[in-house]
């Protein structure tokens, strides 16, 4: 047992303690090392090495032992065990250092404690505040949800179901050790001073006679960019330090005012003029290698086919008809194109219909269900060809549905752009909402408190898959705090206000699948690729140039490798998966417990062999690394310029006898830019998502394993990462080389910003680039 002295004096950032033990020389060598902490406060301890015997990679905080609720910290060896082949020594320290993990499920966690749990999310609203802030449970039987960790705050105090907010004195909860460290906290910190700086620039520029809630034209916008610079402010260093404000504050303000004030031109800019909306070659550009490159589908049936229940949400048929389109098929017909497959969709239809009422209810926050059409082109590109616009049918005085088809002259232009805008905007929230949101952090979660609850420390598959949790809880939790809940920066921002996280609910019943959550899956299911054994990846792309699929399947085919080799040494056969209680145990915990309100269908992937095994585990890193990253690091640079992707939009299309035809008419631009966000949710928001966008300099990426020496003596396992980590060196070189490929239209041109968001590495920052090992951000 190692006891941290009572009376030590710390002022470095690290300390290195040389310890003398005295044991008999019988006692062979250790695997577990007893840590308890004497000092009044907690300590990071990283590593305890015995010098040319055994090392101990700790890195966990230590809590001091005046803390009742303290226990012994015991710490392994680095050497991986299966629960059957653990030394009969150390099985007791096993199960005990699992069932401190555990707890009791009783209590309000502290921020000291490292429990994990599950809880619904009943944390979203504050009923407390009033009526306008109560919000749905997520969770059980009416809306089923994914579980999140538990934290036993108390209850509202007007609804008992519901769990307080956060406060001063009731912090948010993360297990100690899935907190974010310095390097994260002050990058998160930096950004988020920035951004209430920049928050003052529309007071600003009021003071200087310019209404920030009116854009009069596009360079409004554009004077938010690094380019121009609509007043003067103070140029570098002639701020000087002030004593009473954070030291953080003080820094930024001394930076250039340019940084401050202004944001780098986004890389979206560069594909599209910045005093004008999106092209229609860029809008199918960025289907295939932007942000969203997850929610277009190949067009199997046409017109296409609502699935909600006629009975609540009104006929399910289509208003898009073949004279619509056929005329942009270059000769063919609707049906040669289908079979062909050259029709593609953008489909929100079904998604944001059920909700619309409630979202047109708000004065300045319109939106229609949309369906986009797509042809493929010779060029292999794709091309908009028809927009729907749908609404509830019991709308008056407005059409349920429109049609809208690429213009013939200005005024359809203008409505084409328009129709093109809310399309973005219902994308923007998907994307949010469902590809970012749900499908990593909010599905992840349960996966890693049952992997801390049910795999010990000791365990291969704890091991292989800890660097791929890193942060996700933290982050987690600060985005159910600041982004999701109520009246918080989604609700905010997007057109689907406080339905936001409903539709999630709703996504996560009908239509989430593990199953089909790992990319080969993902793409057959959405008719983007067919099953071809001659090809490299087993499949055949039916668009040629879909830059995330291309990248992504380098990425997964090195990920699925790796894992093969990994799993295979340490199950060889079906039999050791079967008998490994911990491993199974945390697989029923994910399902049964995690996603308990789902757990019954019949899809969830059996865990019966190595093979079972080997898909379960790609899946899971592919989703927390590479998938991520897709969704993720693209946010500023492909959704910071308002005009080609407003996340919400403040009017609907003009009709007829609507009061707002004739200033239509007058003034389309003007209307158009009536229709975006106001400047101040523009620069707001564009501040959140560069925020998001960034990665911290302590960005662990794929790749790049920290904690190689847990194999030091396994040499197939450490030639299975090694050569893991020249895979990744080669991707890279590859998808540089595709990136300056003419001939891939989708990423390489005049104009078109290359697609970097599946390069393994990157700098910190914005960059547009780079895999983490984890959803970090």
């Amino acid at each position: 047992m190692f006891q941290w002295p009572r009376n030590l004096k710390v002022n470095a950032d690290k300390v290195t303690h040389k310890v003398q033990f005295l044991v008999d020389a019988k006692f062979g060598v250790p695997g577990a090392i007893i840590v308890t902490n004497k000092y009044h406060k907690e300590f990071y301890l990283e590593s305890i090495a015995i010098e040319g015997l055994v090392h101990f990679d700790c890195n966990s905080w230590v809590q001091p032992d005046r803390d009742i609720q303290a226990e012994k910290r015991i710490f392994f060896s680095n050497k991986a065990y299966l629960p059957n082949d653990t030394p009969v020594g150390l099985k007791e320290l096993r199960d005990k250092d699992l069932r401190q993990l555990r707890g009791n499920g009783e209590g309000i966690r502290t921020l000291s404690d490292r429990i994990y749990d599950y809880d619904i999310y009943n944390d979203l609203g504050c009923p407390d505040k009033g009526a306008k802030y109560v919000r749905p449970i997520l969770g059980g039987r009416t809306q089923p949800y994914p579980k999140r960790c538990r934290t036993g705050r108390p209850p509202a105090n007007s609804d008992v179901n519901a769990e307080s907010t956060v406060t001063r004195y009731m912090p948010q909860y993360v297990p100690r050790d899935e907190a974010f460290e310095d390097l994260k906290i002050a990058a998160v910190t930096e950004g988020k001073w920035k951004l209430m700086l920049r928050s003052l620039l529309p007071s600003v520029k009021e003071a200087a006679s310019i209404n920030s809630d009116v854009i009069r034209t596009f360079s409004d916008i554009n004077d938010l960019y690094k380019e121009s610079a609509p007043f003067e402010l103070k140029s570098k260093n002639q701020f000087r330090e002030t004593a009473h404000l954070p030291r953080m504050l003080n820094k930024i303000i001394n930076e250039s005012v340019q940084d401050i004030f202004k944001f780098d031109p986004p890389k979206i800019v560069s594909g599209n003029n910045p005093s004008c909306s999106l092209r229609d070659d860029e809008l199918g550009r960025l289907t295939l290698a932007g942000m969203n490159p997850l929610s277009i589908e190949r067009l199997k049936v046409f017109p296409p086919v609502s699935k909600l229940d006629p009975s609540i949400h009104g006929p399910q048929d289509s208003a898009l008809r073949e004279e619509h389109i056929v005329c942009h098929l270059n000769g063919m017909s609707v049906q040669q194109a289908l079979e062909e497959s050259k029709l593609f969709i953008l489909d929100y239809h079904d998604v944001y219909l059920p909700f619309l009422n409630r979202i047109n209810a708000h004065q300045n926050r319109k939106a229609y269900a949309t369906r986009t059409i797509f042809l493929l082109t010779h060029l292999g590109s794709l091309k908009p060809i028809a927009i729907e616009l749908s609404l509830p049918e019991k709308n008056q005085n407005v059409p349920a549905k429109r049609v809208l088809t690429p213009p013939v002259d200005a005024t359809t232009r203008w409505l084409w752009q328009l129709g093109k805008a809310h399309v973005c905007s219902n994308d923007a929230g998907a994307h949010q909402l469902i590809h970012h949101w749900l499908r990593t952090h909010a599905c992840l979660e349960p996966l890693i408190i049952a992997a801390h609850r049910q795999l010990s420390v000791m365990h291969p598959i704890y091991k292989l898959l800890h660097p791929h949790t890193r942060y996700t809880m933290d982050v987690n939790a600060q985005g159910r705090q600041l982004l999701l809940s109520a009246g918080g920066i989604i609700e905010s921002h997007l057109s689907t206000a406080e339905c936001s996280m409903e539709i999630t609910a709703s996504v996560y019943q009908n239509w989430w699948r593990f199953d089909m959550e790992s990319l080969p899956a993902d793409l057959i299911r959405r008719g983007m690729a067919v099953p071809d054994p001659t090809q490299p990846h087993g499949l055949k792309l039916l668009i040629e140039d879909y830059p995330y699929a291309n990248d992504g399947l380098l990425i997964w085919s090195a990920i699925e490798e790796l894992v093969g080799t990994y799993v295979n040494y340490y199950y060889p056969e079906a039999s050791s998966i079967q008998s490994d209680s911990e491993l199974n145990n945390w697989y029923h915990e994910f399902i049964n417990v995690g996603h308990a309100d789902i757990c019954h269908v019949s899809w969830w992937p059996k865990l019966s062999t190595p093979n079972d095994l080997v898909s379960i585990l790609t899946t899971i890193i592919w989703v927390a690394s590479a998938y991520h990253a897709a969704v993720n690091f693209g946010m500023y640079h492909y959704g910071g310029y308002f005009p080609v992707r407003p996340p919400f939009m403040r009017r609907l299309l003009p009709n007829e006898h609507d009061p707002d035809h004739a200033s239509f008419f007058a003034d389309p631009e003007g209307y158009f830019l009536a229709s975006l966000p106001c400047l101040s949710q523009m620069l707001h928001y564009i501040s959140v998502l560069h925020i998001l966008s960034t990665h911290s300099a302590d960005e662990e990426y794929l790749g790049d394993r920290k904690d190689l020496s847990t194999w030091a003596g396994d040499p197939e396992i450490l030639g299975a990462f090694y050569k893991f980590s020249m895979e990744m060196r080669r991707i890279e070189k590859e998808i540089e080389k595709r990136n300056a490929d003419p001939k891939l239209r989708n990423r390489c041109g005049a104009g078109v910003s290359p697609y970097e968001l599946l390069l393994p590495s990157s700098g910190p920052g914005a960059t547009c680039r780079g895999v983490p090992t984890s959803a970090s951000i």
